[in-house]
């Protein structure tokens, strides 16, 4: 009963969002419709007046991807003035990691989200890590944007193409701003005003971050989840994993079982974890359930499990994520040993190398090779 009540409060925030973003589009299609209203002369052609309308909307989205590039750069500013050290920085796709000391352009997709911006945290002191700054400093940063995009809005109200982009701009910023700064869990992953409410709250889940961005540190050198500290992948209770950001511990237990390719403790946690009542997000669970759909594979390889767990929502997601290694590597298995097409589990392979040669983290493409090649050994 409280499963389906948290899957109704989250359901309903993902509509308030939609809904907000859909509000912050009506506003600037006004302005859009506003300009041309005033703007139009005589006997200027329909034509004229559908180009300013094209340029406009097309500046609506250009301001999407400089406040999103703000925003990252919020995490990224804030997160430095508060003892952090750069590690990633993602916008859409492209992503800038930190890898021995030089920074390199790689490619990455995480469904839900628009850029990411990941830090290597300062030592903990008594149990405590500095976080609301870097969590919030996205939304803050975009204020900051929006206030002197408007000031910029007033100062060019004698070209009216420009000063209408303007205010776009710092209408966009403000949506983002509170979109991602207002505590909510959005689905596949929850937002900045939830982590930083949620971490202020609770030590277990500060240690919890403080832990992941190690983690992802690691990541970034090259170093695998079984190589890590046996400490840092210790599985909390499930009183804590009601909490989303200590959950990520058990997730991470699971993930180095994985890489270990201890499958019949990784399976058990798994299924133990998605049937408690936990705060996990969309985007873990999912790719949970992959992880699981492979073990079936390379073991009983029963199809009607296999029907039960891929559902609408888990082929939805694995269409968003079709460049995801673990994805990637669920799908070689999917071909190969359940529909028994070797054909088309090449073509997987192959899309998988191509993928594996932009993607931030070499030592998870060398885990999931190792795991494509023990389902090869079963085929």
């Amino acid at each position: 009963m409280k499963k389906k009540e948290a899957k109704k409060k989250i359901q309903w925030q993902q509509y308030i969002a939609v809904a907000f973003f859909m509000l912050i589009g009506a506003v600037c299609g006004v302005l859009m419709a506003q300009y041309v209203d005033k703007n139009a002369k005589p006997g200027t052609s329909g034509w004229e007046n559908l180009f300013s309308l094209a340029c406009l909307f097309v500046g609506m989205y250009v301001a999407i991807f400089i406040q999103l590039i703000i925003h990252e750069a919020g995490h990224l500013v804030f997160g430095l003035l508060s003892g952090y050290k750069f590690s990633s920085f993602r916008i859409f796709s492209f992503m800038w990691v930190k890898e021995n000391e030089k920074v390199r352009l790689r490619r990455l997709s995480i469904a839900g989200t628009g850029g990411q911006c990941l830090m290597s945290p300062p030592d903990m002191k008594d149990g405590k890590i500095p976080l609301v700054l870097y969590n919030l400093g996205g939304s803050l940063m975009n204020v900051i944007a929006s206030a002197l995009f408007f000031v910029l809005y007033i100062l060019t109200k004698g070209t009216p193409i420009l000063s209408t982009m303007l205010l776009m701009c710092a209408i966009v910023g403000v949506g983002i701003a509170i979109m991602n700064g207002l505590p909510m869990r959005l689905g596949t992953v929850d937002n900045d005003g939830y982590n930083a409410f949620s971490l202020t709250r609770n030590s277990e889940a500060m240690r919890s971050f403080w832990i992941q961005m190690k983690v992802n540190e690691q990541l970034a050198k090259g170093v695998r989840l079984k190589d890590m500290p046996d400490e840092w992948f210790t599985v909390p209770s499930d009183e804590a994993m009601k909490n989303s950001m200590v959950v990520v511990m058990g997730i991470f237990a699971c993930n180095r079982l994985m890489d270990r390719q201890e499958f019949q403790e990784a399976d058990k946690l798994m299924e133990h974890i998605m049937n408690i009542e936990s705060g996990m997000v969309g985007l873990h669970r999912s790719l949970m359930v992959c992880d699981r759909m492979y073990i079936e594979m390379i073991s009983e390889n029963r199809k009607e499990i296999i029907d039960e767990m891929l559902t609408k929502e888990q082929k939805q997601f694995m269409k968003q994520m079709k460049k995801f290694p673990s994805v990637l590597r669920t799908e070689y298995a999917f071909a190969l040993l359940h529909n028994k097409e070797r054909e088309n589990a090449e073509k997987i392979k192959t899309l998988f190398e191509k993928c594996a040669k932009s993607y931030p983290y070499q030592n998870d493409v060398e885990s999931e090779r190792e795991l494509m090649k023990l389902a090869e050994g079963k085929a």
